[in-house]
């Protein structure tokens, strides 16, 4: 992602997400917004993104 900090950020960010929404799906403790942490921490990567190129 080059050297942006805020694309590092976006990216170790969203990892985190996905680790948190594989965990809830593993421990049977799925709840309904735990999809949408998922759609949301992951969308911040693209927002960037489209920021950048504004």
């Amino acid at each position: 992602m080059g050297d942006n900090i805020i694309y590092n950020k976006s990216y170790d960010f969203a990892i985190r997400v996905v680790r948190l929404y594989k965990y809830l799906v593993a421990e049977h403790k799925e709840y309904v917004l735990s999809k949408q942490v998922l759609r949301s921490g992951s969308a911040i990567g693209a927002l960037v993104r489209e920021a950048k190129f504004a």
